[in-house]
């Protein structure tokens, strides 16, 4: 009797060990991607990205020519003030006032223009479905219970590398 109760309390430690076993593989697993980065090797070489970016530069080299034009009307102006030359004077004012609105107004329409732009390729279907298949893929073969995004933070406090998945995701795209 006293042999059938060793056996049946191995057979018992055996099943506790098991099941704790089992418990632990249904532990919920969660991956985190940082889906700016998954966006910039997606788009890196693509043409409205490459648009985007031209548009960009073309706008910034304006903005640099009118700001260089307004630099030596202020160096005029400076020259006129030394020369007391009045009439001048005013009227390099009213140019430079001129100048600097329309230098204001320049920059704030590019820059909503550059906004819509990057809103209308970030919000690009085709990238958010083959991003989405992606991740299915990924959370399916590893395990993971949920993947989230390191752009929507504001419940992420921590994590740990072991779980940024992002490298895998841009692998898997093909990027």
């Amino acid at each position: 009797m006293n042999r059938f109760f060793k056996i049946l309390i191995a057979f018992g430690l055996c099943f506790i060990l098991f099941s704790a076993a089992t418990f632990a593989q249904q532990i919920t697993r969660f991956g985190v991607v940082d889906t700016a980065k998954v966006y910039t090797a997606y788009f890196r070489n693509s043409a409205p990205i490459r648009n985007y970016e031209n548009k960009k530069k073309e706008f910034q080299e304006e903005i640099n020519v009118r700001t260089e034009e307004l630099r030596k009307l202020q160096q005029k102006k400076l020259e006129y003030e030394k020369a007391e030359n009045e009439n001048q004077l005013l009227r390099i004012e009213a140019e430079i006032t001129k100048k600097k609105d329309y230098l204001t107004e320049y920059t704030n329409a590019k820059n909503v223009e550059l906004e819509s732009m990057l809103k209308s390729l970030q919000s690009s279907d085709d990238f958010y479905k083959k991003l989405y298949n992606t991740l299915a893929k990924i959370a399916e073969s590893n395990g993971y219970s949920m993947i989230l995004s390191l752009q929507e933070s504001n419940a992420i406090l921590w994590y740990s590398s072991s779980v940024d998945i992002t490298d895998q995701v841009i692998s898997e795209l093909g990027l």
